[in-house]
């Protein structure tokens, strides 16, 4: 099975990326994690991108908050999918981030999730590799069945102590 790449701005955005590898781990995706910016070590980043599918990854996941460079720089040095994570910061609550991460010019996409959409970044990811893997997509399969049996769980809880 491919890896799946994360690769942080700063370690300020492991909460985030905490999330991501979480739900890496539940669904069996191996991943490898690295803290590469984009404006401070711009040669690592460069390096690990461009040498990203030669060394077994599938998908790469960027996460950076402020100017948020991260992933259009990572995107611009390799073809494999990108997902950006924009992270919120103590300024403008994140969306210099997501603006940052989202506004690439054609030619080098980034797929962006929400605002420290760690979750679902891991799931794209997971989607993306289930195209060649029928195991993970089962996996996704039963992760939705239990995501949405949680939420009946919920419903049927709330129902019984609300409802007249």
């Amino acid at each position: 099975m491919k890896k799946v790449g994360i690769i942080m701005g700063s370690d300020s955005d492991l909460p985030i990326l905490e999330k991501t590898m979480n739900t890496l781990r539940e669904l069996e995706i191996p991943f490898e994690v690295h803290v590469y910016s984009a404006h401070r070590t711009p040669e690592q980043a460069k390096e690990f991108a461009c040498n990203a599918r030669a060394n077994g990854f599938g998908v790469l996941i960027a996460a950076a908050g402020m100017a948020a460079h991260l992933a259009g720089a990572i995107a611009a040095n390799t073809t494999l999918p990108v997902i950006g994570i924009p992270c919120k910061s103590t300024y403008l609550d994140g969306m210099d981030a997501l603006l940052s991460t989202v506004m690439m010019p054609s030619g080098i996409p980034v797929a962006t999730v929400a605002i420290n959409g760690g979750v679902n970044a891991a799931l794209l990811s997971a989607q993306i590799l289930a195209l060649g893997d029928e195991a993970l997509a089962k996996r996704l399969e039963n992760k939705r069945s239990a995501d949405a049996r949680k939420v009946l769980e919920k419903d049927q809880a709330v129902c019984s102590k609300y409802s007249q």
